[in-house]
């Protein structure tokens, strides 16, 4: 099958790796791309956000398939305009994926579907969220409703940087604040049924220690031998049937992935956020370990025809995340990235890189991913650091215990 693919950062180089990998398809493409990917597909310069231009696209090149990376295009309707050009497509409808991009209308969905979840407030005034933030107390966690690309959430002791942040966003959730670690599980979704993936766990926080500011992710690892038995089943159960059943009823069938963002609280799992999209960078050790061919299982959500749970490698990835200077906040782009080349057990995923003539600079926050695997944690880990100690990218910043 000919597959087009949709993004340029690591999700997307990740993605396109493992597409290339299954038997089943024979023609890869990406719009628009990056240097990582331009090494396993063919990349085009299309506006991402664009639904018409990436409907010509995936027209002009006869996809049999389109595969939506980022939420951003997802929001903006390009999932839509190439299934209304007859082409099967994996990513949900604009109106689904706002369980994306409203945390409003995600939490209005979980109180509809029963599923357990934080309490909380939406407000649009500085009076509306200081009494809310004065009801929940600290700590306050305060989301941005809207897209914020992984960081539009605050989560402090500080009354007065809440309220700050409350202020700089036009309408926010504020929301009681969740005990417990936190765990991702993905769901494929077909528009009726849902298979789950491996759990997996990220690291948000900027410095070692889960210190410093939220990014959009500084590592991640799967799977969780420390999770409890019958967690992926419970979720499955509690949270991501009954959400895809409450679109379902509202005309909203959900064909893509689902991703839960979980607390594992004193009280039982609770859903933090949903996704409309893969992760990153947990996409990037799933797919390491993904047994079952990429293309069929996303062809299958396309068409509504999912079949048996997939199946997973033994052992263990982990992936490191390699970051440019001043990250999170306006990162120092345009410096040359040297030590890519792979080892036994460790890969390079590109994220924020841009090519130079013959040279790959940084070109973004979240510069590389390092994806590490072994028979177990443990040896995944070491494989992942001892690639990101070749990396040399002035500047540069990652956290020292991803796994640990």
């Amino acid at each position: 099958m000919r597959v087009l693919v949709i993004g340029s950062g690591g999700r997307e180089h990740a993605l396109c790796r493992s597409l290339k990998l299954d038997q089943q398809v024979t023609d890869l493409h990406c719009a628009p791309g990056n240097p990582g990917i331009e090494e396993v597909a063919t990349v085009h310069p299309v506006d991402p956000v664009d639904p018409e231009q990436v409907a010509e696209l995936a027209t002009r090149l006869r996809a049999d398939l389109v595969v939506v990376g980022p939420e951003a295009p997802l929001v903006a309707g390009v999932a839509d305009a190439v299934r209304e050009a007859g082409i099967a497509c994996f990513g949900p409808s604009r109106d689904a994926a706002m369980i994306e991009g409203s945390k409003a209308f995600a939490k209005e969905i979980m109180m509809a579907a029963g599923v357990p979840t934080a309490r909380a407030r939406t407000c649009a005034t500085e009076q509306e969220a200081a009494a809310a933030l004065d009801e929940f107390g600290a700590p306050y966690v305060v989301k941005d409703d809207g897209l914020a690309a992984g960081k539009g959430v605050v989560v402090t002791r500080d009354r007065e940087q809440a309220l700050q942040h409350a202020r700089a966003c036009e309408r926010v959730v504020i929301e009681e604040y969740l005990d417990g670690p936190e765990v991702s599980l993905f769901a494929l979704c077909d528009g009726s049924t849902a298979v789950p993936l491996q759990l997996a766990q990220d690291f948000k926080r900027a410095y070692d220690g889960d210190e410093g500011p939220n990014t959009g992710g500084m590592g991640a690892y799967t799977p969780l031998p420390w999770a409890p038995a019958g967690l992926t089943d419970q979720v499955m159960r509690e949270v991501v049937h009954p959400t895809i059943g409450e679109l379902s009823r509202r005309g909203l069938p959900y064909q893509g992935v689902l991703y839960v963002g979980l607390a594992l609280t004193s009280k039982g799992p609770k859903v933090v956020e949903f996704n409309a999209r893969f992760g990153d960078p947990e996409t990037q050790v799933l797919l390491d370990r993904l047994e079952t061919p990429l293309g069929g299982l996303l062809m299958a959500c396309a068409t509504g025809e999912l079949g048996p749970d997939p199946v997973f490698k033994d052992g263990s990835a982990v992936t490191v995340v390699v970051a440019a200077e001043n990250y999170p906040g306006p990162p120092v782009k345009d410096d040359v990235i040297e030590g890519l080349e792979p080892t036994g057990h460790a890969y390079v995923i590109h994220a924020g890189t841009r090519r130079d003539g013959d040279r790959i600079v940084s070109a973004g926050g979240r510069v590389l991913s390092i994806v590490g695997s072994g028979p177990d944690q443990k040896t995944a880990r070491e494989n992942a650091y001892e690639l990101v100690s070749r990396i040399r990218l002035r500047g540069s910043h990652y956290r020292t215990d991803i796994a640990q």
